[in-house]
């Protein structure tokens, strides 16, 4: 068993809430921490096997450290686990991981595009849209939030590891290297979303939630289309307009 790590200026616990702390430390290592049961099962069920697992007082007899006896264990005191975790009711476990390199699809028949998402828990979300309707592959441009940040990590539930995440993108260089049909939503587009073929294969494009797409990329899209909303509301969150959209072409491939 290893020892117990009790103060806060231990150099281990150190690295360990810079890493936590900072999306520059975390893009030089290629490292994150995973905290969650949910997201440590979907990180061991994708094959991949961490760097170290992080262990409190109250969890060190987890049925986990016994599946990975060959992974180091660093056991840390109750109060410093508590404040290296992200959750607000820590489970006790965390896992040190390299983050996975992603493979861009050779003939991806399903991509989306986010440009400039910079809320970490809309992205968490759409991240988990994406994967859960079988999107090959999300490109995020510079201006979208870490992907692998603690928030954006919880609000995926796992999708991290069903999907292919390409950050720091050129999505204008994607769109127009996309072998089908690239959709963006506008508001007064006069075709709906309902009406369109997203038979084959499609892309969508979704903008930053305040401003929505840039000019260029709107232009590198092949179409435009428009969400019906008979409510009286303006416009849907980029969560929720991703989720419309994804789950539309879910639709149409399985059902007809």
């Amino acid at each position: 068993m290893s020892e117990l790590i009790v103060s806060p200026h231990n150099p281990h616990y150190k690295a360990l809430k810079k890493l936590a702390e900072s999306a520059a430390t975390r893009r030089e290592l290629q490292q994150t921490l995973l905290d969650g049961e949910h997201l440590l099962l979907a990180c061991l069920a994708a094959g991949h096997v961490p760097r170290q697992i992080i262990v409190a007082e109250s969890a060190q007899d987890h049925p986990l450290l016994a599946q990975l006896p060959q992974v180091p264990v660093l056991r840390l005191a109750q109060g410093l686990f508590n404040a290296l975790s992200p959750v607000k009711t820590p489970t006790g476990l965390m896992l040190l991981i390299d983050i996975p390199q992603a493979t861009v699809p050779e003939q991806p028949q399903f991509i989306v595009l986010f440009e400039a998402i910079q809320d970490p828990g809309n992205l968490g979300a759409m991240l988990r849209s994406a994967a859960a309707a079988g999107v090959a592959a999300v490109y995020l441009s510079t201006g979208c939030a870490d992907a692998w940040s603690p928030k954006v990590l919880r609000g995926g539930m796992g999708a991290h590891f069903a999907t292919q995440i390409i950050e720091h993108a050129d999505l204008i260089t994607v769109a127009q290297a996309f072998p089908g049909k690239v959709y963006s939503a506008a508001l007064n587009a006069p075709q709906s979303l309902f009406a369109a073929d997203l038979t084959g294969p499609v892309a969508f494009a979704v903008g930053n939630e305040g401003a929505g797409l840039s000019a260029e990329l709107r232009a590198a899209a092949s179409y435009e289309f428009s969400i019906p909303m008979p409510g009286n509301v303006e416009s849907l969150n980029a969560a929720a307009a991703l989720a419309v959209c994804v789950f539309e072409r879910v639709r149409q491939t399985m059902l007809g």
